[in-house]
């Protein structure tokens, strides 16, 4: 059997996801009918690893869109701090504490702001380096999810090849053995499609 692995020098998305193989002639993948089946099942696996890739992408991108949100709504919130003068009163703001848990605090005028960083780490920042580490990670998250919407349309557009590549494969294996067939004297008609010259 023919069918090529992707070596180390296949080419690949920016992400590295390989390309899948696209099949111009069949003859340079399957040479006999013994190697048919061999060569669907090495295209099905391939199939099920990009549909494995392509859920794992979508997962990532669902995330990616959730923390966008909340970034852009910190960033806001630093950006505001950062217009304050000394002098000004402090503020009465309401801020979440959980889904459906709210506080009142009064805030006064502040030089520092408290980020959370996850695995619940929180550190202190000066306004000004939290608005460019803000900045940053929402350039960072944007970029990615542009990345995620890249990756999913390439894994669908490799799915798709393969799908034909798999279709053209059974369709040489049906056409060499209605060939069999006809050089053993039987050319595969039943005598219901002799009879329908069009059907």
């Amino acid at each position: 059997m023919s069918t090529r692995a992707p070596s180390k020098d296949a080419p690949t998305n920016p992400r590295g996801i390989p390309f899948a193989p696209f099949v111009y002639k069949v003859e340079d993948y399957v040479s006999s009918r013994a190697e048919v089946d061999g060569t669907m099942k090495s295209f099905q696996e391939m199939i099920s690893k990009y549909q494995f890739m392509e859920v794992n992408t979508q997962r990532r991108s669902a995330g990616i869109k959730d923390k966008v949100p909340d970034i852009q709504k910190t960033l806001d919130t630093v950006r505001f701090l950062k217009t304050r003068e000394p002098d000004s009163d402090p503020i009465e703001a309401t801020f979440e504490l959980n889904d459906t848990l709210y506080a009142k605090a009064h805030v006064p005028y502040t030089e520092e702001v408290y980020l959370w960083l996850g695995a619940n780490v929180m550190l202190a920042y000066p306004i000004p380096e939290a608005e460019t580490l803000l900045e940053g990670k929402l350039d960072a998250a944007r970029q990615n999810l542009s990345n995620c919407e890249e990756d999913l349309d390439f894994l669908r557009e490799q799915i798709t090849t393969l799908e034909v590549a798999t279709a053209r494969v059974y369709n040489w294996d049906v056409t060499q053995k209605r060939k069999t067939k006809a050089e053993q004297g039987n050319d595969g008609e039943t005598e219901d499609e002799k009879i329908a010259p069009n059907g």
